[in-house]
């Protein structure tokens, strides 16, 4: 029996009717369609409120945090005023005085000369101490030690040491008729020196040591073409043979002119100090607040035979005293 044709319409609003059922047999492989993408879930009023709840709370904590955290203030001139009156009441600082004299202190000597006790005059030889004679060494050498007793210490000064190899600077008048001269070391070490060259105009000498320490330390030199009067400055020395000793003051003229007691020697461009030196700081440094050495102490003034301080004391300019010990000038 005939079955009648289907006809799709393509009116609107009809619908077809049910597809014919496939035709027996194997049927062709059709394309697998294509899996629907997903669509993200919307968040829901709840969740975003917690959201809101939970990022206001973080800023929150963390505006505290910040708020507990000290805040960090500027540092004002009265800080640092009372910062410095709390340390002057608390601490203990050294003076300039104390200061140049530590940086110093390591490069001043104590020079002696000696002469022969057969040459001293019968009046200064009965004034020294007895000696108490020693018996012979046997052997046909006589002991070198022992050549030293023959000598009798005639003059004690100061020096400064102004290379660190064994250069000693000192005043010519200190070791000038010694038969043999010592110097002592800021550590205790003994050695004997040797003169290697004299200024007598300025009355300078310069010693070679023989054996130094093993630290030695020299002065450090500076010029004196800012010096004024007025600048402070301090002497060290041996003075009468005590010491080492420091003595402080200001530098109260340039450019002075000594003449000896004696009306023998005159020096001039000499400073002028009022740091109290005695018989025995001759040959020693005279220094700046910073331990710079800016002279060599060389003479005082008194008028009477005293020969002790009075208030006037005169220092070579160490430009002159560095000429003759062969450094090169400022």
């Amino acid at each position: 029996m005939r079955r009648p044709a289907l006809y799709s319409s393509s009116r609107p609003g009809r619908t077809a009717g049910p597809p014919p059922d496939p035709p027996p047999g194997p049927s062709p492989a059709t394309p697998q369609a294509a899996p629907r993408a997903r669509r993200l879930r919307r968040p829901s009023s709840t969740e975003l409120l917690w959201v809101v709840v939970l990022i206001l709370s973080t800023l929150l904590a963390f505006t505290l945090l910040q708020g507990q955290r000290p805040s960090q203030r500027r540092l004002t001139q009265q800080d640092i005023n009372a910062a410095v009156l709390k340390t002057l009441e608390t601490q203990q600082i050294p003076s300039e005085y104390a200061k140049a004299y530590a940086n110093v202190r390591p490069s001043v000597v104590r020079v002696l000369g000696y002469v022969k006790r057969d040459r001293l005059d019968p009046e200064t030889a009965r004034s020294l101490p007895r000696r108490t004679p020693k018996p012979k060494p046997l052997g046909p050498a006589p002991d070198a030690s022992d050549a030293e007793h023959d000598d009798v210490e005639n003059c004690v000064g100061t020096g400064v040491v102004v290379v660190d190899k064994d250069l000693i600077l000192t005043n010519l008048h200190v070791v000038s008729g010694a038969d043999r001269i010592k110097v002592v070391f800021h550590d205790g070490l003994e050695a004997t020196a040797s003169v290697v060259n004299i200024q007598p105009e300025n009355d300078l000498a310069v010693l070679q040591a023989h054996k130094i320490p093993d630290d030695m330390i020299a002065a450090t030199m500076r010029s004196t073409g800012d010096l004024a009067p007025g600048d402070k400055v301090m002497a060290v020395g041996f003075p009468f043979g005590i010491g080492p000793s420091a003595s402080g003051g200001v530098v109260s003229g340039l450019k002075r002119v000594f003449r000896s007691p004696e009306g023998n020697q005159e020096m001039n461009n000499l400073i002028q100090f009022d740091a109290a030196a005695n018989p025995g700081n001759s040959g020693g440094p005279l220094v700046t607040m910073d331990g710079e050495v800016v002279g060599i102490v060389t003479a005082i003034l008194n008028p009477t035979p005293a020969r002790t301080f009075i208030g006037i004391g005169f220092a070579v300019p160490i430009e002159n005293a560095a000429s003759a010990a062969g450094l090169p000038p400022f």
